[in-house]
């Protein structure tokens, strides 16, 4: 039986290099727990960044995806199947916007939302031909297309692969008064993460999104929330900008939609911008596809039927006071909101990345994130229980 060296050691042989795990090879999982391939159990701490939020291969979402496998896979757009019209009902009814729009991945949900709020800006909003704008966050992260990365102040993330094109504007994330002054008669959208995650789980102001809310409204600009990461109760709402009262114009949404089994992707926005879309302009040959459909159904119904949000509001809020309590002389803060959580690391401290390896240790995956950051972000059917030995752990490690 091969080791976690071995397989370590094929992968870096054949792969390209553009990740750098853990030197753990999974296996197995059920629920928050992981076995690596000696037979060593771990508690995911990071949930494959939201995508497993239903924990790991979960009855009800495995039984959907076999049933639909041993049906009808695949059909593309050309024709109807009679999965993805209970998907559009269901992210309808979440959402609280009237139409939706699948795709595969987090960065097709974000590459098509750029495309509806260009659309809708000079259709319906008038922008002059190859004018329009949209306005991003510093510290974003929407995925990794050369298009999105034009928006990106990653310096590493951007580096090598221009040129990048126009039509994007940056402004400081939380500070309303920056975004207020950026918008112009050319602004289509404002595109914003509710929390950011990969920029180290960055929570905005209270009020920000809804004061971002009104100006947008006021100023004929569009909302457009990045929910791929924050949707589907991982912060202890269906969706982040619930937190404030907010139904944005465009939601993207991904990851957790797959219920940790499929890439499943979507946007819903209003009437007024979806309809933007005409036959044959935009498409995706998997994007809808049935088995991708009956998963995504069966993992809403779940998040939905488990109170999945509700849990990770109550378990969120523990995790967060346990962790406030720990007085651990690393700590600069720890910030978050429902089961996504950030622990900052003071910089005397080093980086994160050797903690996450501790934690390794100790039978904990976690993941850093912008250096300093260590992420905790497990499925949110994690008992109580699960906590309470995973913080015992944590605590041990930033003693």
């Amino acid at each position: 039986m091969p080791t976690n060296q071995d397989i370590v050691k094929k992968t870096e042989a054949f792969g390209a290099m553009n990740y750098l795990p853990l030197p753990v090879a999974l296996t197995r999982g059920e629920g928050v727990w992981v076995w690596d391939v000696e037979g060593n159990r771990y508690m995911d701490m990071l949930s494959a960044y939201s995508a497993l939020s239903h924990g790991h291969c979960h009855p009800r979402i495995i039984a959907a995806l076999k049933a639909q496998a041993d049906a009808i896979t695949l059909t593309s757009r050309a024709f109807h199947n009679d999965q993805l019209c209970e998907l559009y009902e269901r992210i309808a009814r979440l959402t609280g916007l009237p139409r939706v729009l699948p795709m595969n991945t987090g960065a097709e949900a974000v590459e098509t939302a750029i495309k509806a709020v260009r659309k809708w800006g000079y259709d319906v909003k008038g922008v002059a031909p190859e004018r329009a704008e949209i306005i991003a966050c510093s510290g974003n992260f929407h995925g990794r297309t050369v298009t999105i990365l034009a928006m990106s102040t990653d310096a590493d993330y951007r580096r090598g692969f221009g040129p990048f094109g126009p039509g994007f504007r940056v402004v400081p994330y939380g500070e309303i008064e920056a975004l207020e002054q950026a918008i112009t008669p050319d602004t289509v959208a404002f595109l914003v993460e509710p929390i950011q995650g990969e920029a180290g789980i960055r929570v905005p102001p209270a009020g920000y999104l809804q004061q971002a809310a009104r100006l947008c409204r006021e100023r004929n600009v569009l909302l457009v929330t990045d929910e791929v990461q924050t949707g589907f109760g991982r912060t202890g709402k269906m969706f982040c900008a619930e937190h404030e009262g907010v139904t944005p114009d465009v939601v993207i949404m991904g990851k957790a939609l797959g219920g940790g089994v499929l890439p499943v992707s979507a946007i819903a926005g209003t009437d007024e911008v979806m309809r933007v879309f005409t036959p044959g302009i935009h498409g995706s040959t998997f994007g809808g596809n049935p088995l991708a459909a009956a998963v995504g159904v069966t993992a809403l119904d779940v998040l939905v039927d488990e109170k999945l949000a509700d849990r990770a509001r109550d378990e969120g809020d523990y995790l967060m006071q346990r962790l406030q309590q720990m007085g651990s002389p690393h700590v600069k803060e720890i910030r978050g909101k429902g089961l996504l959580v950030g622990i900052d690391l003071k910089p005397e401290s080093g980086h994160a990345r050797p903690f996450c390896e501790r934690l390794m240790a100790e039978g904990i995956l976690a993941k850093e994130t912008h250096d300093s950051v260590i992420r905790l972000a497990p499925p949110l059917v994690i008992t109580r229980e699960d906590l309470d030995w995973a913080i015992e752990r944590v605590a041990r490690v930033l003693s």
